[in-house]
């Protein structure tokens, strides 16, 4: 079968009926129906020249991060995991068929790599590694089960940009589906499932049973090449998607599901990753949607590996007590060159969410959020200052994260409980926020919008902003591209 880069299969469930129930319930005005039902028209041009003629972003930033090539040639061969000696009944452990179906596979690596096909059952198994030149393929009525035992998911070392695990020190266990040092990987299929029977970890971890970190879903570090589509993520132990390190990542028509109330089953996170492109993605779970990561403290800004050029396109989901989009809160390798279009939002406790702290260093800038629904929230936006965890007590308090330069435009909210927070750091303020054409209904009365240390320009927000982000369009005027040619630069 021909692997496209460009896939469009049917999510399962659709994303669009779980967000048409979430808006159903309500009898609103003729003025939201409007602008809910897409009427987030401009409200004024002299906004949207302010944004594209002053707010521009280097070439590599673009939408074309999703126009790419991977996957697009099929794999000249295939076996199905059958033919190792897998059983599908859900009972009997895989991990060794799996490994030696990649083993066999690995010899194909340069004849133009080969496909592990997974039939229809449920293939129970431990942790695996993926190799380069590798499809994984899983058929409609396929499901992956993770083991249940802590043991079948093996202790490695800990990313060098944490310095540790990132729930307990010291290692952390081994993702199911890992690969490192990898190019041109494919993990794809029709819809089939790659389920994490999570509940036992989130007992673990609720009972502080567990001696190491919670092992991902899926986690590929320090490679390239990679395409993640059209299957669904369920129940991981702990973060669902966490590529690390890489860079040309395509994440497309995925859908993630575990309950609300599941600890840190983050949807996807980018971490320390260049050119990456997410879209067409529903996703329901216990924490963020999507995090952008690089680092945690005094470790990622001594690995110094910074996320960038990631395009985020029409994502839809709910969560507990998270984000939509958040950006940190690890985020001290820096983070810049984001681009997010398109995001539907219920249920949160931020549409928009920026995390970071003293000690956090590195920097958050250039980043551009538009074509926003959120409902159900407790705010719209929260960017916030006071994120403090920390790896250890080796962190430098006097490292500020430096932010700035960040865009959100085109903003709708339903039923929500407060606009907006902002708390910065005194000695170096949230500065050039700019907002434009952000229309909440707001339940509160009162702290409507919350606001220290931020400096900003806003256009057709109501309720109208804290005073903090109605400075002079001349005080914001952004300065990246200062200096440089004009081809270096374009406008989104």
């Amino acid at each position: 079968m021909l692997l496209f880069c460009v896939i469009r299969m049917s999510l399962a469930p659709s994303p669009m009926k779980k967000i048409q129930a979430t808006f159903g319930a309500a009898s609103v005005s003729i003025y939201w129906i409007l602008i809910f039902c897409g009427c987030q028209c401009t409200f004024a041009s002299h906004i949207s020249d302010i944004l594209i003629s002053r707010w521009a972003f280097r070439k590599d930033t673009s939408p074309d991060v999703c126009n790419c090539d991977l996957g697009r040639f099929a794999r000249p061969h295939s076996v199905a995991i059958t033919e190792f000696g897998a059983v599908g009944d859900g009972v009997t452990v895989n991990t060794h068929a799996f490994n030696n179906a990649i083993f066999y596979l690995n010899s194909f690596a340069d004849k133009g790599g080969a496909q592990l096909h997974v039939p229809a059952g449920r293939w129970l198994t431990g942790s695996f590694r993926l190799i380069s030149h590798f499809t994984l393929f899983l058929h409609k009525d396929a499901v992956i089960l993770g083991s249940q035992d802590p043991d079948l998911w093996p202790v490695i070392d800990p990313l060098p940009s944490y310095g540790r695990g990132r729930e307990r020190p010291g290692g952390r266990h081994m993702s199911l589906i890992y690969g490192s040092n990898l190019t041109d990987v494919i993990i794809t299929g029709d819809n089939g499932t790659i389920d994490g029977q999570g509940a036992r970890w989130w007992d673990l971890h609720h009972s502080k049973s567990l001696n190491y970190t919670r092992g991902p879903l899926l986690e590929i570090v320090e490679s390239e090449g990679i395409v993640i589509s059209n299957l669904t993520f369920k129940n991981s132990p702990f973060w669902n998607i966490h590529p690390v390190y890489c860079k040309d990542v395509l994440i497309r028509n995925v859908t993630i599901l575990a309950p609300r109330e599941s600890p840190n089953t983050d949807g996807i996170d980018p971490d320390s990753c260049t050119n990456v492109c997410i879209e067409d993605c529903y996703i329901s779970n216990g924490d963020d949607l999507i995090s952008i990561k690089s680092g945690w403290d005094e470790y990622g800004i001594a690995y110094g590996r910074p996320s960038s050029n990631i395009v985020i396109h029409r994502i839809a989901g709910d969560t507990r007590s998270s984000a939509g989009i958040a950006l940190g809160s690890e985020m001290s390798g820096g983070i810049s060159n984001v681009y997010v279009n398109g995001l539907v939002v219920s249920h949160a406790s931020a549409g928009i969410r920026l995390k970071t702290s003293r000690g956090r260093g590195g920097y958050m800038k250039d980043i551009y959020i538009s074509n926003v629904n959120v409902s159900n929230t407790k705010w719209a936006i929260e960017f916030t200052s006071q994120y403090g965890e920390h790896p250890d007590e080796n962190y430098d308090p006097n490292a500020l994260p430096d932010v700035k330069r960040i865009v959100i435009k085109d903003v709708v909210g339903w039923n929500v409980t407060r606009a907006g927070s902002f708390k910065g750091i005194g000695e170096l303020p949230f500065r050039e926020i700019l907002l434009a054409n952000v229309v909440l209904n707001v339940t509160a009365s009162h702290d409507i919008w919350n606001c220290s240390y931020v400096e900003g320009y806003s256009e057709y927000v109501d309720p109208e902003p804290c005073v903090e982000l109605q400075m002079q369009q001349k005080s914001i005027e952004p300065s990246f591209c200062s200096g440089e040619a004009v081809a270096d630069c374009t406008d989104i």
